[in-house]
């Protein structure tokens, strides 16, 4: 009985001693951490959550979430995903812009929402129509004034032009001058047939 035990020790010791630690299992490397999906801000908001290709998170993002808050407070969420749904992808971004936009001014004017504020555009567009209207008119009637001034400028040049040229010397200054000269000429010649000087008083 003590032989047997004596045996089974020693085996034990011939085993462990020829096992070398270089022959252990290699130690293994750590898991990658797992990446965490951060919820959109509608499935925050809803407390639910967000799978890897939700419909609501190209459109609210987790930094936005008075977004969704804002047209969640009016439409609710399955109304904006049953809308989203049966639009094409490319109208979604209009359609969730436009859903936002409406929440914003039924909130400003519950009454009308943007209703109000269209009607509100629409009345200063008029306005604005209006007042160019009577610009324009203003605009055309300074445009004919303005040719009556030059008109005017211009007839009033013509007359100072013709006021300054010289009147032309009467005929009858030259007439007089022929009978003056005629009469000195006459003197003279009775002058020198009667022998006295002539006298050239007049």
């Amino acid at each position: 009985m003590e032989s047997s035990d004596v045996t089974a020790s020693f085996h034990h010791f011939s085993n462990s001693s020829n096992s070398s630690p270089t022959s252990s299992s290699p130690i293994s490397s750590p898991p990658a951490p797992a990446l965490i999906h951060s919820p959109c801000a509608a499935c925050k908001i809803l407390r639910r959550r967000c799978a890897d290709k939700c419909l609501l998170a190209p459109y609210f993002p987790r930094t936005d979430p008075l977004k969704f808050t804002t047209a969640h407070r009016l439409f609710g969420a399955s109304n904006i995903i049953k809308l989203l749904q049966d639009l094409p992808e490319s109208q979604r971004a209009d359609a969730v812009s436009s859903m936002v936009y409406e929440a914003s001014a039924r909130i400003r004017d519950p009454v009308y929402g943007c209703a109000g504020t269209i009607c509100h555009l629409q009345k200063q567009v008029g306005e604005l129509q209006a007042q160019l209207a009577r610009t324009q008119a203003e605009l055309i009637n300074l445009q004919a004034q303005n040719k009556n001034l030059l008109a005017l400028i211009c007839m009033d040049i013509e007359q100072d032009s013709s006021s300054q040229q010289p009147d032309p010397i009467p005929n009858c200054m030259f007439q007089n001058n022929d009978c003056f000269l005629e009469d000195i000429s006459q003197s003279y010649v009775f002058a020198s047939s009667s022998g006295c000087e002539p006298s050239w008083d007049i």
